[in-house]
């Protein structure tokens, strides 16, 4: 087998000397790197679970919890720093005013032959099964310099950073969907601005006591290749 050559990394200043003389063949032997497998983030990032809001209890989510998810998710990377994330908070009573608005979405925007009355029951009972629901919408860069699909990426950076706060927290998320979200009815109901788009709904509370999710991923060598 060819030997790989080493490379210094190219480290930013901001880091220590001390990483900044590691070099790939010996990277994976550094303590650091031991270390970091079994550091809390590392945790975090496996263990994390999507729960559905029929797996939350009602119980409420404090209000400095949420704030601490939303911060988090502000510091997600922005290409251009344009920060295109944008959040509508739902809790107690409002949730219905999202229900109902959901149903009423659902019914003017499908077919009526395609309609199902279990799925217009979902969309109005989910909202009310968690007790938080946060919209998730993108605000573009309105110079247009930075494509669309950048700043969507960047939006879901920012949920994932609010889902793994979540989880540290102990709390329960779910990103939903469901087509109706990408509609002008919704945008209108949210009140964004012409050029946003509403890309879902996050699902917040706590899991079902003694709760278990089991979740499974395939290799990382069969969607990498080094070059």
């Amino acid at each position: 087998m060819d030997r790989v050559k080493a490379h210094p990394l190219q480290i930013p200043s901001c880091i220590s000397p001390q990483m900044a003389r590691w070099e790939w063949p010996n990277l994976l032997n550094q303590p650091r790197v031991s270390t970091m497998i079994h550091h809390p983030i590392t945790k975090i990032i496996r263990e994390r679970r999507s729960v559905k809001p029929a797996l939350l209890r009602p119980d409420p989510v404090p209000r400095k919890m949420i704030e601490l998810l939303l911060e988090n998710a502000n510091w997600a990377p922005t290409h251009g720093l344009t920060e295109p994330w944008r959040f509508h908070i739902f809790t107690g009573e409002s949730r219905q005013r999202l229900a109902k608005a959901m149903q009423s979405f659902y019914k003017q925007h499908t077919p009526i032959d395609k309609q199902r009355t279990e799925k217009l029951e979902k969309l109005g009972k989910n909202p009310l099964l968690a007790p938080v629901v946060i919209t998730i919408s993108m605000h573009p860069d309105p110079t247009g310099k930075i494509p669309e699909q950048e700043e969507i990426a960047a939006v879901a950076c920012a949920v994932q950073n609010m889902h793994l706060t979540a989880s540290a927290l102990g709390l329960g998320g779910f990103w939903s969907s469901p087509p109706l979200v990408y509609s002008e009815s919704m945008r209108d109901f949210l009140t964004l601005d012409p050029g946003d788009r509403c890309l879902g709904l996050f699902y917040l509370g706590w899991p079902q006591e003694g709760l278990q999710l089991e979740s499974r991923r395939s290799s990382i060598d069969q969607k990498s290749s080094w070059q």
